[in-house]
């Protein structure tokens, strides 16, 4: 049998067909909305937060009238450039020739922008020249004015917002949620991986966002529906995968969705009709070698003692107490100071990733595919 286009895809959102579950959060991202509550969305990297909001936006053409526009803030430093963000999307989510697009084109020459298009994609790019602070803040207010005047309801998505905290700006929290909280028709889903900026913008008392929205967490898919994802992928282009090989593949990949999809992507590639864990193992071999040029550029990017103190999280898989004697003196770390300073560093960096419970926080390694390596090199 001929295979089909790989259905383990590694970024964005094609369909409802190629996505794994989540059903519990889009059906809460849709009683938020229609219950007129803000969402803040957290999730670590690459755990499928940005393939969610498209799979939440498909949701909302299925059962309703309601448009949506996504933001990704990632690349922002500043507020102009988080209003070109937010600009250029709004005419991606209603093209130029849709009603609302014309009006909007009409809107920000007002603002005497210069208007092009990507050549290569063919996305619309918007330059927005300001004499004054004061000009910024009044073209970022029109563009929510503008939204909430079109009487349709919105749900705009700004991604990887907590990168507000690091505007120039020292106002930028406060700017946003005065423009933002008395808006009637539009909904925003706040969504960012870096959990503890996320939970002080919008639980700090201090903070302009402090309980403004309800908070959404994303976890690990359930192992057992991703294993009937998985299983029922592979089957319809006539690939078996064995028990034995399915729970490698989760376990291995700590169903962590980038890596879980990455595993089975390489595997629909190299398999002819029979998955066993020779043909898994075999997987993470390539995988590992790929990410290697990867892996030895964090090397150069770090101190001995932070490798070494990665390392160790890696072979140990996750660590609960880092300041522990037994966990210090095993790896030769120093002091429970020495062990928290390095541990704080490799958090920052994105690194180390803090995992939190009702029972304890625990730690491990941040890159799936870095942990498995630094566990088997060294």
């Amino acid at each position: 049998m001929k295979k089909k286009i790989n259905p383990f895809i590694l970024k964005g959102y094609i369909s409802e067909e190629l996505f794994c579950d989540r059903q519990r959060e889009v059906e809460e991202l849709y009683v938020n909305v229609q219950n007129g509550i803000d969402t803040t969305l957290i999730s670590a990297r690459r755990m499928g937060k940005t393939g969610l909001i498209f799979r939440f936006f498909d949701h909302l053409k299925e059962l309703s009238d309601i448009k949506s526009i996504y933001v990704d803030i990632f690349s922002s430093r500043n507020l102009g450039e988080f209003i070109k963000l937010l600009a250029e999307s709004i005419l991606l989510g209603f093209p130029e020739k849709t009603p609302v697009g014309s009006r909007f084109l009409e809107f920000i020459k007002g603002f005497r922008p210069l208007i092009g298009y990507d050549p290569l994609t063919g996305q619309p790019q918007i330059q927005i020249n300001y004499q004054s602070a004061q000009e910024k803040e009044y073209t970022l207010q029109g563009l929510f004015n503008f939204l909430e005047k079109q009487g349709e309801q919105i749900v705009v998505a700004i991604d990887e917002f907590q990168q507000i905290s690091d505007y120039p700006e020292n106002n930028m929290e406060a700017i946003l949620r005065t423009n933002t909280q008395n808006l009637k028709n539009i909904r925003f889903i706040f969504c960012g991986s870096r959990k503890t900026m996320m939970i002080n913008l919008f639980s700090n008392v201090k903070r302009p966002f402090f309980a403004s929205t309800q908070f959404l967490s994303l976890e690990n898919i359930d192992k057992v529906v991703y294993s009937l994802f998985i299983r029922n992928k592979f089957s319809q282009s006539g690939i078996v995968i064995t028990d034995e090989a399915l729970t490698m593949v989760l376990n291995w990949s700590l169903v962590h969705t980038f890596y879980t999809q990455s595993l089975c992507n390489i595997l629909y590639y190299i398999a002819d009709n029979l998955i066993t864990i020779d043909t898994v193992k075999l997987a993470c071999v390539e995988l590992l070698k790929r990410n290697e040029p990867v892996f030895y550029q964090y090397r150069q990017l770090l101190t001995t003692a932070q490798w070494n103190f990665l390392i160790a999280i890696a072979k140990e898989g996750e660590v609960k107490q880092l300041t522990a004697q037994k966990f210090i003196a095993r790896y030769e770390i120093g002091t429970p100071a020495n062990a928290r300073r390095i541990s704080r560093s490799l958090i920052e960096k994105e690194l180390l990733l803090e995992i939190s419970d009702k029972k304890a926080i625990s730690y491990r390694v941040y890159d799936v595919f870095l942990s498995r390596w630094l566990e088997n090199e060294y």
